[in-house]
């Protein structure tokens, strides 16, 4: 009787999962593993709303793989040290896992591979839909701009996706810990989603993305997709997910897919320089300011800006945010108040359930101007903005209550009233100072 470890990172989910796929195709048992590896936590991802989220993915996947004949078993330490250590209890033939992209993964790799030796088998396409490198220019290990990489990406083949497994046969002996034990006490956003792959899917099938093209940037209409986080712990495939919208079809399809190649785009890009997780992935000797005072204003959503603290607020909330109003926000902190954008990358990472290193330290970097964006310059007038994004004001009453009682437009210019509300505060930074600055040609949006 043959046994081998499908061992799970953000890969959790039954429905495509070629890490699944291959160890049940390896071997006549598996044990899907999953570690809590303290390194996650010493560089500050596990965050009580990722906690809490994970928690949610993990029994969500146990219960999923108990109805066909499995289990999943929880461990903690360091990924490496405890995948060989349930390979020498079980005598695993091999250990299947997912390729990452942060330098985190990578040295997890190599620590696998250190201990498992050719034990070890590294499935690309698990995370993204086209597998990072496999589209490059002539001469270079990445596209460093979106346009060409979005028309490379459509002429390249991907794989098809994997079904669900029907059973699956997991040995008795091995014991872990239970996914409730690892749930925080506290999360830092009361109104967060619940995870895991059966609340994915149900998502996906309720959500109409015949009409995504029309209300995407519809701050009010809350008319995204919200699988971010889902696609974050991989308790939905990119893969699927390209597949399903393409059969679908339409401008709203096609729409999302745009979406979801720019995550595969911010993939290959971190694949490729690593280091642009923290560092300006095109550096211009910039100067950021720093003033504590500001960015604590604009962490607590209390600029002055309304459409810019409803933003925030959501964040502090749900702990995730309108994809507009991100760039809104971030836009708010690196243009208009000039802070450095790994301030707000790290707020951004504290509290979001879609936390993921490569989309958002690249999109900051997008906003600042320190990456990808073929206009650096570019800034978002956080007026013009409001009104494009949300012409009546609906998203800014939803999430400032001060401000709940003004009508129209009126609530995103509250300075401007005869009598402002008290309890509001007022602009950070002056707004005609704000327009002066973009029309001295810094690339108005």
């Amino acid at each position: 009787m043959t046994i081998a470890i499908a061992l799970l990172t953000q890969d959790l989910r039954l429905h495509d999962n070629p890490v699944l796929h291959a160890a049940a195709r390896s071997a006549d048992e598996v044990v899907p593993l999953f570690v809590l590896d303290p390194g996650v936590e010493a560089a500050g991802f596990a965050a009580p709303n990722r906690r809490a989220f994970l928690a949610d993915c993990l029994a969500d996947l146990d219960a999923s793989l108990r109805r066909i004949g499995g289990r999943l078993l929880i461990r903690r330490g360091s990924a490496a040290a405890e995948t060989a250590r349930l390979a020498e209890e079980t005598g695993a033939v091999a250990v299947h896992v997912a390729a990452g992209v942060s330098s985190f993964a990578r040295r997890r790799e190599s620590a696998l591979r250190k201990h498992l030796g050719d034990r070890l088998h590294v499935h690309d396409g698990s995370l993204t839909a086209l597998v990072p490198g496999a589209a490059a220019p002539a001469g270079k290990d990445h596209y460093a701009v979106f346009t060409p990489y979005f028309r490379a990406w459509q002429r390249s083949s991907r794989r098809m996706p994997h079904r669900a497994p029907r059973s699956l046969r997991t040995p008795a002996g091995p014991a872990g810990t239970d996914p409730d034990a690892i749930r925080p006490e506290r999360t830092d956003s009361p109104g967060l989603p619940p995870g895991g792959e059966t609340e994915a899917r149900r998502r996906w099938k309720a959500w109409d993305v015949t009409a995504y093209e029309e209300v995407h940037d519809d701050l009010a209409a809350d008319g995204t997709s919200r699988l971010s986080p889902y696609l974050h712990f991989g308790c939905l495939s990119a893969t699927e997910l390209v597949d399903l919208a393409e059969r679908r079809g339409g401008p709203g399809a096609e729409a999302f897919v745009r979406q979801l190649v720019w995550r595969d785009f911010h993939h290959q890009v971190l694949a490729a320089r690593p280091d642009a997780a923290w560092q300006d992935y095109r550096g211009k000797g910039d100067r950021w300011r720093e003033d504590s005072r500001e960015a604590e204003a604009w962490r607590q959503g209390r600029t002055g800006f309304p459409v810019v603290d409803a933003g925030m607020r959501q964040l502090a909330h749900e702990g995730w945010m309108h994809n507009r109003a991100r760039l809104l926000t971030a836009s708010f902190l690196t243009k208009t108040l000039y802070q450095d954008w790994r301030t707000g990358a790290r707020h951004f990472l504290h509290l979001l359930v879609d936390g993921d290193l490569a989309n958002n330290q690249l999109n900051w970097q997008w906003v600042a101007g320190t990456g990808t964006d073929t206009r650096p310059n570019r800034v978002l007038n956080p007026l013009t903005q409001a009104d494009r994004l949300d012409p009546d004001g609906a998203y800014v009453r939803r999430w400032v209550p001060e401000l709940a009682h003004l009508r129209g437009r009126s609530v995103h210019r509250p300075w401007l009233l005869e009598r402002p509300p008290a309890d509001y505060p007022a602009p950070l930074v002056d707004p005609g100072e704000v327009a002066a600055r973009l029309r001295r040609g810094r690339g108005l949006d």
